[in-house]
């Protein structure tokens, strides 16, 4: 998958929520947080997100829909996504922190 790391995802018509089992050693708080993140997501605009780590560490919000998904909101899922970016910035950057740190070797004093 382009050397990229699932994180977590929600999908809206199946219902479910997925935390990739590597990252079980994360924090309660912060695993609920994102539990709670992604299933709101998927319940306003439909379809499914998954966040994703890409190959330099960097957070990735990925947003799919099946074709025929009625319910679907690309308009509201950009400007979702916008929303949450600016609200839950610092947990993303931590998140950025520790993967870079404990998956990629950097050391932070680059």
């Amino acid at each position: 998958m382009d050397g990229r790391t699932v994180l977590c995802g929600a999908n809206a018509r199946l219902k479910k929520y997925y935390l990739n089992p590597e990252f079980s050693a994360l924090p309660q708080a912060v695993k609920q947080e994102l539990q709670i993140m992604c299933v709101l997501f998927t319940a306003d605009v439909g379809g499914a997100l998954f966040l994703e780590f890409d190959g330099n560490g960097n957070l990735l919000f990925q947003v799919t829909h099946e074709e025929d998904d009625f319910f679907f909101d690309e308009i509201g899922s950009g400007l979702k996504i916008k929303e949450i970016r600016r609200e839950k910035e610092e947990l993303f950057e931590s998140l950025e922190l520790f993967y870079r740190t404990f998956y990629l070797g950097e050391d932070g004093n680059g």
